[in-house]
C-alpha cells in the first residue's frame, strides 16, 4: 500500500513538473511552434541542417577515430622498434665485456645504460635486476629519469616480463614530469643477460607520446573547423536553394493576395521552369477567366441597377395617373357597402403599396450606385423612437412598450433614414409577433447609442436568420401580412445603418421570438465601439448548441491534456 502511494505521489509530482514546464515554456515555444507549423521553408531548412549535422558528426567521429588509431599504432610500432634496437645494442655491449668481478660489473652496467641512452630515442630508462639474485650488483640509474619510470611500471608488466618468453612487452601509461604536467606514454619492457655472476636484468624504456597527442589535437581542431565551415556552407546553400525553390510559391501567394485585394491586373511571371511556367500560365488563364466573369457581372449589375432605376422612374408617371384616377373615383358618391366602393378602397391600398415598392427600389438602386449622401442633424433618438411607435400603435392590437435607459443626448444622424430603420424594425416585430407585446429599448454609452426591438413571436431558425437581411427574402411568404411590405425593408435598414458607420444585427430562435439591435456611434468615424444593449435577450435560456460546443471543447481539451501528461 505504501509503495502504491509512493508511486502515486511520484506521478503527481511529475505531472506538476510537466504542467509547470508547459506554462513556463509556452510564451517562448508557442510562437516557435506556430512558426514551425506555418513555414514549410523553416521545416525544410531545419530538417536539412539536423540531418547534415548528424552526418558530419558521424563522419568526423569515424575519421578522427581512424586517424587516432593509425597514429597510435604507427607510434607504437616505432617505439617497439626503437626499444628492440636499444636492447640489442645493450646486449651486444654486455656480450663484448669480460667483466668478472663486482667493480667491473658495475662499470659494465653503467656502460650498458649509456649505450641504451645513446641508441634509444628516449631518456627514460630504468634497469633493475630480477628479484632473488642477491649477488648481482644494483644497476646505476639517473635520478632525473628514474622516479618517473619507477612509479608507472605496474606489477602486471613486471610479472609479464619475468614470466614470459617474448622478447618485448609494452604498456600504455601516463607520464608525469617534474613540473606535474601529464602526458600519454608507452613503457616497453625487455631483458638483458649479464655474465653468470650478475644474472638477468629487466630493462624498461619509457616513451613520451605528447607529440602524437598534439598531432591528434591539431587534427581534431582542423576537423571541427572544417565541420563548422561545412555547416555554414550547407546552411547558406540550403537557404539559397530554398529561396530558389520557394520563390515561385511566394510569387503565386503574392499574386493571389493582390487579386483578392482587388488588383485585377495581377499576373504571375514565368519562372524559367517547365512545371512552374505551366503553373504560371494556368494561374494567369484562371485570373483572366475570373476577370472576364467579374467584368461581365459588373456589366450585368450595372445594367440591373440602371434597369431598376429607369423602371422605377418610368413607373412614377403612370402610377401618378392611376392615383389621380383613384382619387377621382373615391371622390364620387358610392354606397358604403357596395362592391364598387370596396374595389376603389382596394385599388387605393395597392397603389400605396406599389408606390412604397417603387420608393424602396429607388433607394436600393442609389445604394448600389454608391450615390447616397446623408444629411445629418442633431437628433434626439428617444423622441424619434416614440414618434415612430406612436404612429404604429393605431395599426396593431399588439402592445408596444418603450424602455428608455439612455440616449437622451442628441446625435448627428440623418433623421429620415433612422426613422425608416426604427419603423421597419417595429413593423417587422408587429408582423411576426403573433399579437404578443413588443418591447423597444433605448440605451447609450460613452461611444455608442443603441435601439433594440424585441418580440415574442415564432422566431427564426439559424438557417433562416442568416438570410434575414437579404433582399426580397421572407421566411414564410404565405403568412398573412398586417402592415404590407416589399421584402426590402431590412435590407434598406442595414444599408441605412452602415452609411452612418453603425451596425444592424439580429438574434432569433424558434419559439422564443427575435431581437433586432441598431447600434450607432456617437461620433462619425469614432472607431470601434461596443453596443450598450446585449444582442441575445436576458430572458432566454442558454443556447443548447453553444453549451454542447463548449462541453465538447472542454472534453477535447481534457483528453489532450491527459495525453500530454501520460507522455
Amino acid at each position: 500500500m505504501s509503495e502504491r502511494n509512493g508511486r502515486s505521489a511520484f506521478s503527481l509530482r511529475l505531472r506538476r513538473i510537466w504542467l509547470g514546464w508547459v506554462r513556463f515554456s509556452q510564451p517562448v515555444l508557442g510562437p516557435v511552434r506556430a512558426r514551425w507549423k506555418r513555414s514549410l521553408k523553416l521545416r525544410t531548412m531545419t530538417i536539412t541542417g539536423i540531418v547534415t549535422g548528424f552526418m558530419i558528426l558521424i563522419s568526423g567521429t569515424f575519421i578522427l577515430t581512424s586517424v587516432g588509431d593509425d597514429l597510435y599504432s604507427a607510434r607504437r610500432e616505432q617505439v617497439l622498434q626503437d626499444s628492440a634496437r636499444a636492447t640489442l645494442a645493450a646486449q651486444a655491449t654486455i656480450d663484448a665485456s669480460d667483466a668478472s668481478n663486482r667493480g667491473a660489473l658495475l662499470a659494465l652496467s653503467a656502460s650498458v645504460l649509456r649505450t641504451v641512452q645513446d641508441t634509444s630515442a628516449s631518456q627514460l630508462i630504468y634497469m633493475r635486476r630480477r628479484p632473488g639474485q642477491t649477488a648481482a650488483p644494483d644497476a646505476p640509474a639517473s635520478s632525473s629519469t628514474l622516479p618517473q619510470l619507477v612509479d608507472v611500471v605496474s606489477a602486471e608488466l613486471s610479472e609479464a616480463v619475468e614470466d614470459g618468453d617474448a622478447p618485448q612487452y609494452w604498456q600504455a601509461v601516463t607520464l608525469t614530469d617534474d613540473s606535474g604536467a601529464q602526458a600519454p606514454g608507452i613503457v616497453v619492457a625487455s631483458t638483458v643477460v649479464f655474465p653468470s655472476i650478475a644474472g638477468t636484468y629487466d630493462l624498461f624504456i619509457g616513451y613520451n607520446l605528447s607529440d602524437t597527442e598534439r598531432t591528434l589535437g591539431f587534427i581534431t581542431r582542423t576537423l571541427a573547423l572544417t565541420a563548422i565551415f561545412l555547416m555554414l556552407l550547407i546552411g547558406v546553400l540550403v537557404w539559397v536553394i530554398s529561396n530558389t525553390v520557394f520563390r515561385p510559391i511566394r510569387v503565386a501567394a503574392n499574386t493571389s493576395r493582390r487579386l483578392a485585394a482587388g488588383d485585377h491586373g495581377a499576373r504571375m511571371p514565368l519562372q524559367n521552369d517547365e512545371h512552374f511556367d505551366q503553373l504560371s500560365l494556368n494561374f494567369n488563364d484562371m485570373a483572366d477567366t475570373l476577370q472576364a466573369r467579374i467584368d461581365e457581372l459588373d456589366r450585368l449589375s450595372e445594367m440591373q441597377q440602371r434597369f431598376v432605376s429607369d423602371v422605377s422612374h418610368e413607373l412614377r408617371t403612370p402610377l401618378t395617373t392611376v392615383r389621380l384616377a383613384s382619387e377621382v373615383l373615391r371622390a364620387q358618391e358610392h354606397e358604403p357597402d357596395s362592391t364598387q366602393a370596396r374595389a376603389i378602397e382596394v385599388l387605393g391600398d395597392q397603389i400605396d403599396r406599389f408606390e412604397s415598392l417603387l420608393g424602396d427600389l429607388l433607394e436600393i438602386s442609389r445604394y448600389d450606385a454608391g450615390s447616397v449622401v446623408i444629411q445629418t442633424e442633431p437628433t434626439n433618438l428617444v423622441t424619434l423612437t416614440n414618434e415612430v411607435v406612436d404612429s404604429l400603435r393605431p395599426l396593431t392590437e399588439s402592445t408596444i412598450e418603450v424602455h428608455t435607459a439612455g440616449g437622451f443626448s442628441p446625435v448627428d444622424v440623418d433623421a429620415r433614414r433612422i426613422r425608416r430603420i426604427v419603423s421597419n424594425l417595429v413593423g417587422n416585430a408587429i408582423e411576426h409577433g403573433e399579437g404578443r407585446p413588443v418591447h423597444v429599448t433605448i440605451d447609450s454609452s460613452e461611444s455608442a447609442i443603441a435601439i433594440g426591438v424585441r418580440d415574442w413571436g415564432i422566431g427564426l431558425s439559424s438557417e433562416h436568420l442568416a438570410h434575414v437581411f437579404d433582399r426580397f427574402w421572407r421566411a414564410d411568404p404565405s403568412r398573412k401580412r398586417t402592415l404590407g411590405g416589399t421584402g426590402l425593408g431590412l435590407a434598406i435598414a442595414q444599408e441605412d445603418a452602415a452609411v452612418h458607420g453603425g451596425v444592424l444585427e439580429a438574434w432569433s430562435r424558434l419559439g422564443e421570438g427575435s431581437n433586432f439591435r441598431l447600434t450607432l456611434p456617437r461620433r462619425p468615424g469614432g472607431g470601434s465601439f461596443v453596443s450598450p444593449i446585449p444582442l441575445a435577450p436576458e430572458d432566454v435560456t442558454p443556447d443548447r448548441e453553444a453549451v454542447e460546443t463548449a462541453g465538447g471543447w472542454l472534453r477535447r481539451t481534457g483528453r489532450r491534456l491527459g495525453r500530454e501528461l501520460r507522455r
